[in-house]
């Protein structure tokens, strides 16, 4: 059983310690970014931009699942990881066997019920009754892609926290390739459509949790013994309710996401038709790609700064902290430079050559909206900081301000008043309202800076 003297998480030197969590945390999130990038390229190629436009509508869905995941994936690894900074194993197997419990009979019990409402909530995400067909197909298979999707979340986050980044990373890698692959096969070459991609991600999924499911044998074949041990008899379950609470912020997160994009393609279809979702589902590919590289920051994050504040290590917090935001602010530099000096090459990639139009609305708005880039990163980090020293509201503030409250007010106000300040302009072709994106972000900056400055590191040893 490791102890505190040889967790390289409380007495490992900052950088060498900081990126050997970091590091397979991004090749893992890249892999599965690659993935969702390449299922694109497949999709938008292979069936066409409203097949697209059809999974760019179910995001605000996915996004609510995914949501809850990472509110039990991320709040409890950060709750288990204070008690096994603190030597209470017990107490961490716990949480880790609540949180696999809780998510297996909630993805379970959503996609029963989906089934039975699935028109109702193609209604409510504003899909256009052209694409319901295309929508059925997909969903109806997606739905329980999830469920297998869920648990592998839980599961990945505990197996990192437990000493096995590596293992965690080969199951996203290899995940993400099978994905690639049978995206390919069956859609490609099979042409089975939203089907054939729905069952290369339910597949792929499967053996990710294969692959996962090595750490519970890592006694056997590894000099590092497990702290996790999980139970299905457990007690306490109001517990599970502080834990979730930890990680709000994460929920927030996703389900602001979610229906800033539900809020978007309600106004891009009212402007644009289906064209203008997907455009705007090129470009929020690679806002993804960029959130994914931040989130494999923010995961080993989490780790190492959990299990130091149980130590009451404040300077190690400090930091690890520094090291996490300059390695983020020099990603959001690279992608603006890759994004601004390609743009046209990056797009056209993902459609083929009967959807210029699409292609010309997605570069106009790559132009507008490249500055939030720049500082997305940093916001995501500075709000996982917050969560991993036990935080949650002004964790839950910065990514309710980034994610939602901003972008979704300065979008609606912007949509109106650019028309009304230009009465001359041709509405079908003003996309400058998606300024907001950008505006909310460096807001949210401003905001995310002075709310970490208060809970500093320094502050932390006097609480």
């Amino acid at each position: 059983m490791s102890t505190p003297s040889t967790n390289p998480a409380l007495t490992g030197k900052i950088v060498p310690t900081f990126f050997y969590y970091v590091l397979p945390s991004i090749v893992g999130l890249v892999a599965l970014t690659t993935a969702n990038l390449v299922d694109g390229i497949v999709v938008g190629n292979y069936v066409g931009s409203n097949s697209l436009a059809s999974i760019t509508i179910l995001i605000p869905y996915f996004t609510l699942m995914f949501g809850i995941g990472l509110m039990l994936s991320i709040g409890g690894s950060v709750r288990a990881g204070r008690y096994i900074g603190e030597n209470k194993l017990d107490a961490a197997s716990s949480i880790y066997s609540k949180s696999m419990i809780t998510i297996v009979i909630f993805s379970i019990l959503c996609a029963i019920l989906s089934g039975f409402v699935e028109t109702h909530i193609f209604t409510m995400l504003g899909a256009p009754l052209e694409l319901f067909p295309l929508l059925h197909e997909y969903f109806s298979i997606i739905r329980w892609a999830l469920v297998i999707q869920l648990i592998g979340m839980v599961f990945y986050y505990f197996v990192r926290l437990d000493g096995h980044p590596y293992l965690a990373t080969i199951a996203l890698v290899s995940g993400a390739i099978l994905n690639i692959v049978l995206d390919i096969i069956f859609v490609g070459y099979m042409s089975q459509g939203l089907s054939g991609a729905a069952y290369a991600t339910a597949i792929a999924q499967l053996i990710q949790i294969g692959i996962l499911s090595c750490y519970l044998l890592s006694d056997k074949f590894s000099s590092h013994q497990r702290k996790l041990r999980f139970s299905l008899r457990q007690t306490q379950w109001k517990e599970i309710i502080s834990t979730a609470y930890n990680g709000l912020s994460e929920f927030i997160n996703e389900i602001s996401a979610g229906v800033i994009l539900l809020l978007l393609n309600w106004l891009l279809i009212s402007r644009y038709g289906v064209d203008g979702v997907a455009a705007f589902t090129i470009i929020n590919y690679l806002i993804f790609l960029s959130l994914m590289l931040s989130y494999g920051v923010a995961d080993g994050l989490h780790l190492v700064i959990s299990q130091n504040l149980g130590a009451q290590q404040p300077i190690r917090i400090r930091h690890f902290l520094i090291t996490a935001v300059t390695t983020v602010l020099f990603i959001g530099i690279v992608l603006v430079i890759i994004l601004l000096s390609f743009n046209q090459h990056i797009i056209t990639v993902f459609l083929d050559k009967n959807s210029l139009p699409v292609a010309s609305l997605a570069t106009q708005i790559t132009l507008i909206i490249w500055p939030l880039f720049l500082v997305n990163g940093i916001n995501v980090i500075l709000s996982c900081y917050l969560t991993a020293i036990h935080k949650p509201l002004p964790s839950t503030i910065i990514a309710a301000s980034r994610s939602l409250v901003l972008p979704g007010s300065l979008l609606l106000l912007f949509f109106w008043l650019i028309p009304t300040l230009q009465p001359t302009i041709d509405i079908t072709e003003d996309n400058n309202f998606l300024i907001a994106l950008p505006i909310a972000e460096w807001c949210t900056f401003l905001l995310a800076v002075i709310l970490a400055f208060y809970n500093r590191p320094s502050r932390l040893k006097h609480e």
